[in-house]
Formats: C-alpha cells, sequence, structure tokens
C-alpha cells in the first residue's frame, strides 16, 4: 500500500518522443571528447609551447563566460556545467594560430558560443557547428592574425614569413615541403589543432570505440579527399605523397574527427552521413585545389551543415504499416 502511494505521488513526466534510454548522458559525451582531444592539445603544447595552452585556456574561459550571460539574459537554465561550452572553447582554440592575439581568441569563443549556438536557442537546436562559426567570424575579420604561423619549439624561421604545407601545396612548391613523417606527427607550422595528424587519428579511433563518432562521416570525407587530390597530382606529376600530405596538413583531421561528426549539425540517417562525407571531401577538394583559399574544411562543413536537414529528408527510411 505504501510503494502504490509512493508511485501516486511521483510527478507526471512529460516529453516528446522517442523514448529511448541510453546509459550515455550530455556530460558523460563532452566528456568523452574532451579526453579525445588531449593528444591534438598534448601535441600543440609540445611543439608551441605554454602559449598553446595559454590560448586554449583563454578559448575555454571566455566560452564558459559567454555561455553563462547568455543564459541569465535569456532567463533559461545554467547549462554551463554539460560540458558543451568548455568542448566549444576547446575546439575553437584547436583551429586558431598558436601566436593570435588573446582578444581575438576571446572574441573568437564569444561568437561561437552568442552567434554559433544560444541564437538558435542552446545546444541541440543549432544548425552550425558553433567552434567553427567562431573561427569564419576571425578569418574573415581578422584574416593577418589567422594567418600568422608561429614556428614550432627550436625552429628559427621567422613567423612573418613562415608558410604552412598546406599553402605550399596550394603553390606546388613541392621541393619545399617538410617530409611526409614530419607532417604525420606535427613538426610543422599551423594552427594548434592541425600540426599532428597522428594525435588526432588516436583520438577520433576513441570517439569511434565510445560510440560517439559513426565512421562513416570520417572515412568517407577522407577517403573522397583523398581519391581527388591523388587525381589531381597525378595530372600535376606531383607523385603519390601528393594526396598523403593533404590529408596530414590544413584543418583535415580535426575537421573530419572533431567537427563534422557534430551530432547536432550531421546527418542522422546512415546513408545521410555517408553522402555529407561525400559533399565535404567534394568541396574540400574543390576549395583547395581550385579556390582562393588553401584551407576549405570550415567552409566545407558551414556548407554542408546548411544541408544537412535535406539530406535527412531524403534518405529517411520506410515506415512500414503507412499507405505511399
Amino acid at each position: 500500500m505504501v510503494d502504490e502511494m509512493e508511485s501516486i505521488n511521483k510527478p507526471l513526466i512529460l516529453s516528446c518522443s522517442p523514448h529511448l534510454h541510453s546509459r550515455y548522458t550530455t556530460e558523460k559525451a563532452m566528456r568523452d571528447v574532451g579526453l579525445a582531444l588531449i593528444p591534438a592539445v598534448a601535441a600543440a603544447v609540445f611543439y608551441f609551447g605554454f602559449r598553446a595552452l595559454l590560448v586554449i585556456l583563454v578559448s575555454i574561459a571566455s566560452a564558459m563566460a559567454a555561455e553563462y550571460a547568455c543564459r541569465r539574459i535569456m532567463h533559461r537554465g545554467n547549462t554551463l556545467f554539460d560540458g558543451s561550452a568548455i568542448l566549444t572553447g576547446g575546439l575553437l582554440a584547436m583551429c586558431l594560430p598558436p601566436g593570435i592575439p588573446l582578444w581575438a581568441a576571446v572574441l573568437g569563443s564569444v561568437s561561437a558560443i552568442v552567434i554559433g549556438k544560444q541564437v538558435f536557442g542552446g545546444l541541440g537546436q543549432n544548425i552550425f557547428n558553433p567552434a567553427h562559426i567562431g573561427r569564419a567570424i576571425l578569418l574573415a575579420s581578422f584574416p593577418v592574425y589567422m594567418t600568422t604561423w608561429v614556428p614550432t619549439v627550436g625552429s628559427s624561421v621567422d613567423a612573418v614569413t613562415m608558410a604552412t604545407p598546406l599553402a605550399l601545396l596550394k603553390a606546388g612548391a613541392m621541393d619545399q615541403l617538410p617530409s611526409l613523417w614530419q607532417m604525420f606527427v606535427g613538426q610543422i607550422p599551423g594552427s594548434l589543432g592541425e600540426t599532428s595528424a597522428l594525435a588526432l587519428i588516436l583520438g577520433g579511433l576513441y570517439l569511434i570505440y565510445k560510440g560517439h563518432v559513426d565512421w562513416r562521416i570520417p572515412a568517407s570525407y577522407l577517403g573522397t579527399v583523398f581519391v581527388l587530390t591523388a587525381l589531381f597530382g597525378m595530372i600535376k606529376g606531383f607523385g603519390m605523397a601528393y594526396p598523403f600530405m593533404q590529408l596530414c596538413s590544413g584543418g583535415l583531421m580535426i575537421g573530419a574527427f572533431f567537427m563534422a561528426t557534430d551530432w547536432v549539425t550531421s546527418p542522422i540517417t546512415v546513408r545521410g552521413r555517408v553522402i555529407f562525407g561525400l559533399g565535404l571531401g567534394l568541396l574540400t577538394s574543390l576549395i583547395r585545389l581550385f579556390g582562393g583559399l588553401s584551407e576549405g574544411v570550415c567552409y566545407s562543413i558551414l556548407i554542408m551543415n546548411i544541408l544537412t536537414p535535406i539530406i535527412d529528408r531524403y534518405t529517411k527510411g520506410r515506415i512500414f504499416g503507412r499507405a505511399k
């Protein structure tokens, strides 16, 4: 009798379908993504020193402050500790050069949270990847700061005259490129999360193992870029090392494993995810090979984010028990 009374007195919880139970919470998922970023963060600090850690900490702190302020202004619940703001700030920092002014990192993080996330209603309702919104705004507003590269620790090259491997690939200066091994482990200039392909692959494999990432998106994305750049390299006579260098340079690895696989802004169907990855690879290759920019990952992901609802609509499964 007591148990029956207790069940009657329990509040009735109303929620929208589907009612799917999962052992993963938002906090646990965000924590796993943060753990997956640790190898890339460690590589960035190793190659660029304390300055890299400072940029990361400032970006995270400003993202958390912007999240808290927005929720208070909108009179909504505090979501500061679900981990999404921390992850947004960290991912944005990984897309920034280590020598960027700290005030620019703050501006990028605030833009990512306010414009990329909270104006749509918060986590789960944004249509664009917030970190790439922040990067795109900084790139359009302060292109000099976003394209001035700090040399790795121990290098004597001037930061102002230094070119990234991706810029050298764009110019066809194959004789000036570092070795493929240097590009793979991260001993190259670039943004914090664009140096060590090895560290990013390790983090991506961890996310796939934990079930947070569908392998089809990074596989179709990277595979498309590899095939298209290999064909381009054969035509230009660059050799078979060219597509591997394309994979290991720029923001392709962090984009494929951490940005394109964002749960909110990527398709929910299996076929849709493959189409999404193919579209990303095509756009990235076109921008890198024929566009005015040497990098195309950021804008490719933002463009495909717009197409995600359309992809989901035309790749949804058949509904049984219902007439056509």
